[in-house]
Formats: structure tokens, C-alpha cells, sequence
């Protein structure tokens, strides 16, 4: 099963542990998880200077360390990858308008996918998607409405995207690399990697 939005690891639904409550009792409370001494870069010097994303990286750091415990071993090597790909990424947030605004939120969703492919968080029921052609790929939606930012994990076949709450002018739309889910009044605008469906939103299913 494939899973996209910068993620290729499949969801797992296993029981957290304690450690994802407590934070690391080497890092210091006001400091980051890494070490400002060795800090590369105007994003990692900010998050050494700045109290609220300085707890931000303590709680990744602790969310990382969980999810590696968590997931299986054979996954382990492409998520580490992943997050040193993340990595990355945020230290490109000195491109952005808001610099500080660009971090905050690549924390925030990191912390909220790691949490969600590691099976940290209660999974919510899925609903069912009527596309028109549920025979030949299955589509489903399930809504983390209380992570920050909230989230919708978008089941299409063998296929998952972890897509995020996005602004729109009336009901709710999600968006992730290549897709979009908008929905309003019971009924879903998709856009699928460059498909565009129209489904009703149907009945709530196990997963």
C-alpha cells in the first residue's frame, strides 16, 4: 500500500507508548531537541532563539523517537530517510514570507503524520466515498478533526494520502501534493493526482 504526502510508509494502527507523553530528559526545558552549538543555518538558528519552536522540536523529537519504536523494522529505514528529508525541507523555510509561520506549520504537520502512520492516535472512522467506480478502487476518507492542524487520511484502492485542513469559503476542504478533497453539503470535489471525481459522501465503514 502506498502512502503519499511526503510519506511512503504504510498506516499502521498499533498501540502508542508512554515516551510519546514525556519529553527527552536531556534536553534542557526552552531548548531545542538538536544542539544550538552545532546549529546550521537562519531556520535551525531560529528555532534555538524562539521559546515556541524550540517545544515544537522537543515534541517532534519525541513523536520521531515513537513512531521508530512503533513502526516495523522493515519500515524504519525509509522513515528515517523521510525525516531527514523533512529536515530539509524546513531548513528551506528561509524562503518563505514568514519565515516563522512556514516552520511552525512544517512541525505541526510532521508531528501530526508521524503521529498518524505510527498509530499514536486513535483512528477515526472512515467514511465511504460513492465515485462511481468503488468497484474497481475503493475510496475512503477518515478525519483527525482535534490534531493541529486537523487532517484527513484519503484511502483510494491501495493508495493513502495524509492531507491537511486547508482555507476555503465554505465547507471542508483538505489538500495534500496532488490532491485536493473538498467537501460541502455531501458531496466530495476530488482532485486525484490530475483526476478530477465528484462522489457522495456515504455511510462510515471500519477500518
Amino acid at each position: 500500500m502506498k502512502l503519499f504526502s511526503r510519506l511512503s510508509v504504510p498506516i499502521y494502527v498499533i498501540c502508542s507508548t508512554v515516551s510519546a507523553l514525556l519529553l527527552s530528559s536531556t534536553t534542557h526545558a526552552g531548548e531545542p531537541a538538536f544542539d544550538c552549538d552545532k546549529a546550521d543555518g537562519q531556520v535551525q538558528q531560529l528555532v534555538c532563539t524562539d521559546d515556541g519552536l524550540a517545544s515544537l522540536d522537543r515534541q517532534l523529537a519525541d513523536v520521531y523517537r515513537t513512531a521508530l519504536e512503533n513502526l516495523p523494522a522493515a519500515e524504519v529505514p525509509t522513515a528515517k530517510v523521510t525525516q531527514r528529508g523533512w529536515i530539509k525541507g524546513r531548513d528551506d523555510c528561509w524562503k518563505a514570507d514568514d519565515t516563522k509561520q512556514c516552520v511552525t506549520e512544517a512541525y505541526q504537520m510532521r508531528i501530526v503524520q508521524l503521529q498518524i502512520i505510527s498509530g499514536q492516535l486513535s483512528a477515526p472512522t472512515a467514511v465511504s466515498l460513492d465515485c462511481g467506480d468503488n468497484e474497481q478502487a475503493p475510496f475512503f476518507a477518515a478525519f483527525y478533526n482535534d490534531t493541529t492542524p486537523p487532517a484527513a487520511v484519503i484511502t483510494r484502492g491501495q493508495d493513502q494520502v495524509i492531507a491537511f485542513v486547508a482555507r476555503s469559503g465554505s465547507g471542508a476542504r483538505y489538500t495534500a501534493q496532488g490532491v485536493e478533497f473538498w467537501e460541502h453539503q455531501g458531496q466530495a470535489s476530488i482532485d486525484w493526482f490530475g483526476t478530477k471525481l465528484v462522489c457522495s459522501v456515504g455511510h462510515t465503514t471500519q477500518n
